[in-house]
């Protein structure tokens, strides 16, 4: 989800704004028809006078027919689709009236005037796009048609709002458009972390995009000369390094005593050694390309390390299935194998390493204490724990550096008076 953050931060934004337009417009539409509907109640009022004044003065049907049709107000006779309606139509406002009427009375003082008050309940009902007025009164009722009003209509709503809607989503196209060349240049950026040091980060435009991404062109441009300017440096240092080493070596042939030869022999031979060492530092750290990567079973590369560290193999026990492989290089595993085997060896108690799997991991366990220092602190270059030993202290830093190229850390465990390293 990280990987993708702007792109859902783009679209979450879009929801919102969708949901937030669209529930402002049914607010708006809802507003709307509910004053739409009073408007017309309130302007409808007519029918109830018509019909007040058609009750008190007992007017006929045809006289209430009459003045209902200057209105464009028709009754509804038949008193089957009357009922019809009443039952499917739906109610839009509804409200209850009190009508007042006078009746002369007698008794025993004389003739007088009483007052009653009679309810009303006009509705307001619609059904097929026809609006209907009805009447209920104390002693009948009446459903009355307008031929002239229409219902109310959303069709102005409707448009804004789609027009709006278009606009946003426009307006968001058009931003994953411009966020597309974002995309690619995480592409780009991802295959020059992986190696890929060819990878151009060039681009036309003057956009903030386009002006990183031609920054980072500048930048890739500056690492390969810095690169290719190392290599080239280290080659020529071991070159340069190679040819008195071999001088040396052969004029120590030369001395007198076999004890002044050997001492000479030794200090050559660690110096041959700590060049072979910067050569394979060196290749470990130009790998850009992993094609040349082939799959090995893991035995073959085990006793291709055994023949490479010339030790007994006695001293090294491999409890592997034959059947496991990986895809490596087989020289730079090879060597992070024999690294391993050469330490278990040389610090153990009984100058014996056992190689076995656990947990689809390589591991080396050897007897001996516990190592004094995190491991951190032992795969940085040129540190050991003995400075007497025979060595440089680049053992664990080049098996780091290559397991780092295949995808693989380095990590230590101890168990009951073992050290365990493992190819996790």
């Amino acid at each position: 989800m990280r990987k993708h953050a702007v792109l859902i931060t783009v679209l979450f934004a879009l929801t919102v704004t969708l949901f937030s337009v669209s529930a402002v417009f049914w607010e708006f539409y809802k507003l709307n028809k509910n004053q739409y509907i009073e408007h017309i109640f309130t302007k409808h009022e007519i029918i109830t006078q018509i019909y007040r004044e058609h009750l008190q003065k007992k007017t006929s049907q045809i006289m209430l027919e009459a003045n209902l049709a200057v209105y464009k107000f028709v009754i509804e006779k038949d008193k089957h689709e009357q009922k019809a309606i009443l039952k499917k139509a739906k109610t839009l406002k509804q409200k209850n009236l009190q009508r007042v009427d006078e009746a002369v009375m007698l008794n025993k003082k004389g003739i007088f005037t009483q007052k009653i008050v009679r309810d009303v309940r006009i509705s307001m009902l619609e059904l097929n796009k026809t609006i209907y007025f009805y009447i209920e009164g104390p002693i009948g009722s009446v459903l009355i048609e307008d031929e002239g009003l229409k219902p109310f209509t959303y069709y102005s709503i409707a448009y804004s709002y789609l027009t709006i809607i278009l606009i946003i989503s426009i307006s968001f196209v058009l931003i994953l458009q411009r966020l597309k060349p974002l995309i690619r240049l995480r592409r780009k950026i991802a295959l020059f972390g992986n190696g890929d040091m060819n990878i151009s980060f060039k681009t036309s435009g003057s956009d903030e995009i386009a002006l990183v991404s031609n920054e980072l062109e500048y930048t890739r441009e500056k690492i390969n000369t810095l690169l290719e300017a190392r290599t080239l440096f280290l080659r020529n240092i071991m070159h340069e390094l190679k040819t008195p080493i071999a001088k040396g070596t052969i004029a120590t042939q030369m001395l007198g005593t076999q004890k002044e030869r050997d001492r000479f022999s030794s200090i050559f031979g660690r110096l041959e050694s700590l060049v072979e060492d910067f050569a394979l530092i060196e290749e470990v750290t130009s790998i850009s390309d992993k094609s040349n990567f082939n799959e090995y079973r893991l035995v073959d590369i085990i006793d291709g390390a055994i023949d490479m560290a010339m030790v007994d193999r006695k001293c090294v026990t491999v409890d592997v299935d034959a059947g496991v492989k990986l895809r490596a290089n087989y020289r730079l595993y090879t060597t992070a194998i024999k690294n391993m085997i050469d330490n278990g060896i040389k610090y153990s108690t009984d100058s014996h390493v056992k190689i076995v799997m656990k947990n689809d991991e390589l591991c080396f366990e050897s007897r001996g204490e516990c190592i004094a220092h995190p491991l951190q602190y032992y795969i940085e270059p040129f540190t050991k724990d003995n400075p007497a030993k025979n060595s440089f202290g680049l053992g664990l830093y080049l098996v780091d550096s290559i397991l780092k190229v295949h995808d693989r850390v380095l990590a230590h465990e101890y168990e009951n008076g073992v050290n365990r390293f493992i190819f996790a």
